[in-house]
């Protein structure tokens, strides 16, 4: 457990916060592209780590991100025109550029435009996504590629999903392996047919699923990286195998969630403020290979089975909330689901959301499976601890290279190390990559 001034050091990111300061020291993605999509489009209001700013596209298509209280009178600059490369405030016609300098006084006789500037941030566009810069500019790094800069553009997918609880809960419960073995799983699995995919090699999803079921306290290990970590989920299988699924998380917001046979695909979970989030998904240019129980459709086949996808691109709406009970059937839950919710992401927000907008960690009683969530939370405490003391944030490096970070699912050969899989010696990656 935590203790409560350790939770508010984990939990709160304002400016001016020991973990608001450290989260504005990386590009955090601020809007999708596709919000502003078109030169002299409309702005879109953004809040991000509990600040309130307008988001827009100049006439010549670059992407401002400035404060959105006009610094004249402290008007709404959303209700702005975007017009003839600039924001201009609809109260009296001040307009600011996308770097934030006033450009147009058109109001004052005795126009001092060239001391007026508002508070901007720089951005930067890749995959799909607006990211931002909020931290010192003396301090600011060369964006982080995670593969995403050269994505063409029939490559790009690119979503986002609001969640109403703060961001630290979200990202543990993408970290948290042992959670699949009860509220994503359903009865119909034990019909599942043996389809011998329980060996050494690449197990089918649904026999994986039996695996989930059958195993449900997986031995946890975790391995450092320069970028954060990655950890391993070591479950025994029916016919004694051992099955891991391993998942990735780079500083300070992503993780990459097990998949077979390894997955590139990145979740980025950023804070609107200290009570609402954004969860960021997005393809990258390593490639997600997936494989399926052959001349079977499960998902038709299996009553009830919860269908697993979202819109790979856009805001995508809220059909499941706390205020319809995520669409729980209670004879569902008695008869063939776990949760009773007919969606897992929904089951995910359900859990994480019923928790209240902060959860109090001085409350909780951690257990061994929990290790990989202990491991987050001290990294981003002592991060965040270092900073103050005036030590540089980790993960920063220019010439770290993370467009190779993957996360991967196999049932291990004899002696083999989880900790190959996904990376660039895994002949499944070398596999994908050579087509």
């Amino acid at each position: 457990m935590l203790s409560a001034e350790e939770n508010e050091l984990l939990t709160s990111v304002g400016p001016g916060t020991p973990m608001g300061d450290l989260l504005r020291r990386y590009w955090t993605p601020a809007c999708l592209s596709s919000e502003i999509d078109g030169p002299d489009s409309a702005p879109v209001r953004v809040r991000l780590l509990s600040e309130d700013l307008v988001a827009f596209r100049d006439t010549d298509g670059k992407v401002g991100l400035i404060q959105e209280n006009c610094p004249h009178r402290g008007a709404s600059l959303y209700f702005g025109r975007n017009e003839d490369c600039g924001l201009r405030c609809v109260y009296h016609g001040w307009q600011f550029d996308t770097a934030g300098q006033c450009i147009d006084m058109p109001s004052e006789p005795r126009p001092f435009a060239e001391r007026i500037r508002a508070q901007a941030y720089p951005t930067h566009e890749a995959g799909g996504i607006v990211w931002a810069y909020l931290g010192p500019r003396e301090s600011m790094t060369p964006f982080r590629d995670v593969g995403i800069e050269s994505l063409t553009a029939d490559q790009i997918m690119a979503s986002k999903l609001y969640i109403d609880c703060n961001w630290v809960q979200s990202i543990e419960g993408n970290i948290d392996t042992a959670h699949i073995s009860f509220l994503h799983t359903f009865d119909a699995v034990d019909d599942i047919p043996d389809d011998d995919s329980d060996k050494p090699g690449y197990p089918s999803d649904w026999v994986s699923m039996k695996f989930r079921r059958h195993d449900r306290a997986p031995l946890l290990e975790v391995q450092d990286e320069p970028y954060g970590f990655r950890y391993a989920g070591l479950r025994t299988t029916p016919k004694g195998n051992t099955h891991v699924r391993m998942s990735a998380y780079i500083f300070p917001y992503a993780t990459i969630i097990a998949a077979i046979p390894f997955n590139a695909q990145q979740l980025w979970v950023v804070p609107i403020d200290e009570n609402r989030c954004w969860r960021y998904a997005f393809s990258t240019a390593g490639k997600r290979a997936s494989r399926r129980t052959p001349g079977v459709n499960w998902r038709l086949a299996i009553p009830n089975y919860p269908f697993r996808g979202l819109p790979n691109s856009g805001v995508i709406p809220r059909e499941y909330t706390a205020e319809n009970d995520y669409q729980m059937d209670r004879d569902a839950q008695r008869n063939s689901s776990f949760s009773g919710v007919p969606n897992i992401v929904a089951q995910d927000l359900m859990v994480t959301e019923s928790m209240h907008p902060i959860y109090d960690r001085s409350q909780e009683h951690l257990g061994t499976t929990d290790l990989a969530i202990v491991k987050m939370r001290s990294q981003l405490m002592q991060a965040a601890t270092d900073l103050r003391s005036g030590a540089e944030p980790p993960a920063l490096d220019p010439a770290m290279d993370l467009r190779n970070v993957r996360a991967a699912e196999k049932v291990l050969e004899p002696g083999e190390d989880w900790r190959r899989l996904g990376t660039d010696e895994d002949p499944a990656v070398q596999e994908a990559l050579a087509h």
